[in-house]
């Protein structure tokens, strides 16, 4: 009789065998939800749901380099996460901290790039220190780019993107008639990353809750109910797959791709 760790393996490798490499998605984002649920119904504060949040992270990092997905991003922080409460808030950025200290030297490893999007300038000063250190430290890897969205919201970004091109737009610098989507990509927080293939979200919830919404017109949106902190390796394969039978059109029939 198999134990249950080693048929978690064997179902691991099962559906990792199902993955098509040659039509992986390019740009994986998550939004990491459930944490504090996830607590509570183990009779545990919020912080603990946060805490164990991260063996998840290091799981996902880890199972998306395997594959050769060549862009991740999770949704860390965002602009209204700062109205929780303040132990909360101040539990995540200690979080933070301590895990971009932790996972420096596996990210060295495995080659992965650690970049951040958002308005990070309202970080805490020792967190916006250590995340400069750590994306300084990686900026020459080259098997995977991991994206942090800290502090931040979609509306805020397409609204710090209008204001920009609006005073290149006053001072000649772009003509409006040249306005189109690639000048906005270009001003936008995710200038240096491809469109989001396949959005995940965790805990049930089926909202996009302000995230990477212009990056995401085309994107396939993938909804589980399992919270962030039981999320495992075997969760990510079983999104890829579902990702993998869906007809990607963008607005074009199905005879036409064929």
């Amino acid at each position: 009789m198999k134990t249950p760790a080693i048929a978690l393996r064997i179902n691991n490798m099962d559906l990792k065998e199902n993955i098509q490499l040659n039509r992986l998605p390019k740009h994986i984002a998550i939004i990491m939800d459930g944490n504090g649920r996830w607590a509570k119904q183990k009779g545990m504060v919020r912080a603990f749901g946060h805490e164990n949040g991260t063996e998840s992270v290091r799981k996902t990092v880890e199972a998306c380099a395997e594959l050769g997905v060549q862009y991740l991003t999770l949704y860390a922080f965002s602009t209204e996460n700062w109205n929780r409460p303040k132990l909360e808030v101040k539990t995540l950025m200690r979080l933070l901290v301590s895990s971009l200290k932790k996972e420096i030297k596996t990210l060295q490893d495995n080659n992965i790039k650690l970049s951040a999007i958002g308005n990070l300038s309202t970080l805490p000063k020792k967190v916006h220190k250590e995340l400069k250190e750590v994306i300084a430290d990686t900026k020459s890897n080259e098997r995977m780019t991991l994206t942090l969205a800290l502090s931040y919201g979609s509306r805020e970004e397409l609204l710090n993107t209008v204001k920009e091109i609006s005073i290149k737009v006053k001072n000649s610098i772009i003509s409006p008639e040249k306005i189109d989507e690639s000048i906005i990509n270009e001003h936008l927080y995710t200038r240096n990353l491809p469109d989001v293939d396949l959005l995940i979200r965790t805990s049930g919830e089926q909202r996009i809750s302000n995230f990477l919404l212009w990056q995401i017109a085309y994107a396939e949106l993938y909804f589980t109910s399992t919270l962030w902190p039981d999320f495992t390796k075997q969760h990510l394969y079983e999104a890829i797959i579902e990702y993998q039978k869906r007809e990607r059109r963008f607005g074009k029939t199905s005879e036409q791709l064929s």
